[in-house]
Formats: structure tokens, sequence, C-alpha cells
């Protein structure tokens, strides 16, 4: 009698504490939510999410001849669109954690909603931090909130997390087969 209560006790703390630990996992926004593309690449929209989900990795290529920027984006919160309502972090959430391969230096857009807080249509600001070349290993940065400042000038405006619409990483001039790829997009305390 003793031994299987020692099992059910066992088994029980077993549980809970994988329960606890899992509950602080942070979102990764590249396994949970659809992601968009526009500009010149050779992968469409249906491909990159399906590669998404069977390998876990987003992967984007410029074509053979690029014209005009490429913005690879994803909703902080899932949308059954490329738009939807802003998302409103914690406050204890201080930096997102992103890690990537990028064969050219990439601008990361934290994209705001509009004034009111309602809505996250095309256009807003665009606070950004630069995300350098990392040509053969996959590299992780942590970036402080505080680093988003609007159009990446020193004195540019802060990005608000109580308002926060999608993430767009951008090659404004991309070559031939310029790749990205991501396997992580990570907010401290979005969970």
């Amino acid at each position: 009698m003793k031994k299987s209560r020692l099992i059910l006790l066992y088994l029980l703390a077993g549980c809970s504490t994988s329960h606890g630990k899992w509950a602080n996992e942070p979102i990764n926004l590249v396994r949970s939510n659809t992601w968009y593309i526009a500009g010149p690449v050779l992968e469409d929209e249906h491909e990159i999410n399906e590669v998404r989900k069977r390998d876990g990795v987003i992967r984007v290529t410029a074509n053979d001849a690029p014209v005009g920027e490429i913005e690879l984006n994803v909703m902080i919160t899932e949308s059954n669109s490329n738009d939807g309502p802003p998302t409103q972090l914690s406050d204890k959430s201080t930096f997102v954690e992103i890690t990537y391969r990028s064969s050219h230096h990439i601008k990361l857009q934290a994209r705001q909603g509009d004034t009111k807080g309602v809505g996250c249509l095309h256009g807003g600001s665009h606070p950004r931090v630069d995300l350098p070349a990392s040509t053969h290993d996959f590299k992780t940065l942590r970036i402080p909130w505080l680093a988003f400042k609007q159009d990446g000038k020193p004195d540019g405006q802060l990005l608000n997390i109580d308002n926060l619409c999608k993430f767009n990483f951008v090659n404004y001039n991309p070559i031939p087969g310029a790749s990205l790829e991501i396997l992580s997009v990570k907010i401290e305390n979005f969970n």
C-alpha cells in the first residue's frame, strides 16, 4: 500500500513540475503563427507556411531579378489575415529573441497600430532595428524593446509595446539569391 502511494505521489509531482515548465515557455511565432510575404521571392505564402509547419523554419529567397523590397511579416497575435487587432504586451516583457541566418543585412520593424490602438492596417509607425548578416551560422539576438526606434534613428520615437501589431523582416535592396531563414521569434513573457 505504501509503495503505491509513493508511486502516485511521484507521478503527480512529475506532472505538475512538467506543467509549470511549459507554462513559462514563450510562444515561438515561427511555430504558432501564419507568415506573409511581399516582394520578389521564389516562395509564395503557402509554401513558406508549409515548410514552417513541417520543418519549423521560415525560408525565403530572392528571385533571379529582384525589383523592390522583400517584406516578410508575422502578426504578434494570430489573425486570419495580415491585419488584425494590436497586442498589448506585459510590462514584464523587455525584449524579443530571434534566431536567424541571413545572407544580407535585414531591417526588423516592430509595427504599431493606429494612434487609437484599435487597428493594424497598413501604415502606422515602424520603430526598427538592424539585424546584421549571418551567412554561415544561425545567430540568436536578444533585442531590448528600447532598441526599437522610429526609422532606426538614434533620437527616433520608441516602440509602444501596448500597441504592437507585427514584425516585418525587410530586405530593402535584395540581390538575386539573397536568403533569410528564421528558426524562432520569441517575446519575453508572451505565452
